[in-house]
């Protein structure tokens, strides 16, 4: 358990910290180009990612059974407690008719995960923190093989079981009235989550803007997508029912919140108005999210470490590359199963399946001195918070590099050739889109 701002730095060290980003990274690449499930459940679901399904089906079901008290209360209904007394009650009769005998054994592991996924019930609240517990879940049945390495397994994770997911909590927030855990206000990227903005963005950076300049900016091989920039999310109304988390997230804003949406939800109207590009605002929400929210010690000190499922001992060495030369480049922006590397073990713990190989990308935000999204060709820049801004996020570590490296979870963002040359043409029209071309700034001159 996280206590201080040191164990947040071990923490930041350790294998699980690990884990936790590469599996993060790789669900937002398994979503890339794709769009929501037009039916809550598709036939091609695997039965692991159904059986966590049907789990969330029954335990929202009881909000029906316990409804919320009619007598005038401050923060939150006392019924949510009703309702958290019976998951505590029932969270291993859950686990074990979800799970097969032979995974039994990880229960103990997974309890304390489930429990925290849903709100705090002695706060009446939510949170990131809670949000981060159910990833933290997910990431253990992953480990204990439940949920395999499959593409499809990952990306049904995330658009049918993290979706199920949120309606669940926005359902309990709705009826229970829950406060927000630990809220920036209207300086925070939204009260109670952050990951369906981020795995929102990586759905839309994989789609084809409509803008001629931003054309060869995407493989020929992604699908056109009408006004897919970021500032799309700021038309009224928005397409209902939406094709994206990071949409269906801010229609959820706009229910719950009144006024104008610059004024409640600032930032998220900053990144709309000012990041021009979908892989620019992708990669700043992870950042800011390692910034906000693993960083931030009153966000983590509620989640279980230390058991055998998320351990607190310090990362290993990376893999040799010689595991990581096995793979065939990629060439388009979605994934196959064909091009994925093979299975490397990570951990010596027989309980951790292999993650796949791969170099997670370095994180060189400054907190406190210039936003995530801030690049060479100016975007938004607002910072990240005030605690950021004394230098109080614990774990500013510079770069740093993984046991399984991150190769693998995607493709690179420029096309590679067979030989493993990078395409000159590609690399001097992306130089042209991020930093202006010599010959547009030559015109402004002679202007």
């Amino acid at each position: 358990m996280i206590q201080t701002d040191n164990d947040v730095h071990a923490w930041q060290r350790s294998e699980s910290y690990a884990h936790l980003l590469l599996y993060i990274h790789r669900l937002g690449e398994a979503v890339v180009g794709t769009e929501l499930r037009n039916s809550p459940i598709d036939t091609r679901i695997e039965e692991s990612v159904r059986s966590v399904l049907t789990l969330l089906e029954q335990i929202v079901a009881w909000v029906d059974d316990i409804p919320p008290q009619s007598c005038p209360q401050r923060y939150g209904n006392l019924a949510f407690r009703d309702w958290g007394k019976r998951l505590e009650e029932q969270c291993e009769s859950l686990l074990k008719s979800m799970l097969p005998e032979s995974l039994h054994k990880a229960i103990p592991f997974l309890q304390p995960y489930l429990l925290t996924s849903f709100g705090s019930f002695i706060r009446i609240d939510y949170g990131t923190g809670h949000e981060l517990s159910f990833v933290v879940f997910l990431l253990c049945l992953h480990k204990i093989g439940f949920l395999t390495n499959d593409l499809e397994v990952e990306r049904s994770t995330v658009l049918d079981v993290f979706i199920q997911y949120l309606h669940v909590c926005w359902r309990l927030q709705d009826i229970y009235k829950l406060e927000p855990a630990g809220s920036h206000g209207v300086w925070g990227l939204d009260d109670y989550s952050f990951l369906g903005y981020y795995w929102g963005s990586a759905q839309l950076r994989g789609m084809r803007p409509r803008s001629t300049q931003c054309l060869a900016y995407l493989p020929p091989l992604a699908p056109e997508k009408p006004n897919t920039t970021p500032s799309s999310v700021l038309q009224t109304p928005l397409p209902s029912p939406p094709s994206d988390l990071y949409t269906l997230s801010i229609m959820r804003v706009k229910a719950i919140k009144s006024g104008p949406f610059h004024e409640h939800s600032p930032q998220l109207y900053s990144i709309a108005s000012s990041v021009p590009f979908w892989k620019k605002v992708n990669s700043g929400l992870m950042k800011m999210y390692e910034a906000e929210v693993l960083s931030k010690r009153v966000v983590v000190q509620h989640l279980p470490l230390g058991s055998q499922l998320m351990p607190f001992n310090k990362v290993s060495h990376p893999q040799p590359t010689s595991a990581i030369a096995q793979a065939a480049p990629y060439s388009c922006t979605v994934p196959t199963t064909a091009t994925r590397i093979p299975n490397v073990s990570m951990a010596p713990t027989s309980l951790l399946p292999p993650l796949r190989p791969g170099v997670r990308p370095s994180t060189n935000v400054t907190p406190g001195q210039t936003s995530p999204f801030a690049a060479s060709s100016g975007g938004a820049r607002f910072t990240v918070s005030r605690a950021a801004s004394r230098g109080n996020i614990p774990g500013m570590m510079g770069p740093r590099e993984v046991a399984a490296p991150l190769a693998s979870m995607g493709p690179p963002p420029i096309p590679v050739k067979l030989d493993g040359s990078r395409d000159q043409n590609w690399t001097e029209v992306e130089a042209d889109v991020e930093s202006g071309s010599p010959e547009h700034e030559n015109q402004e001159k002679q202007g």
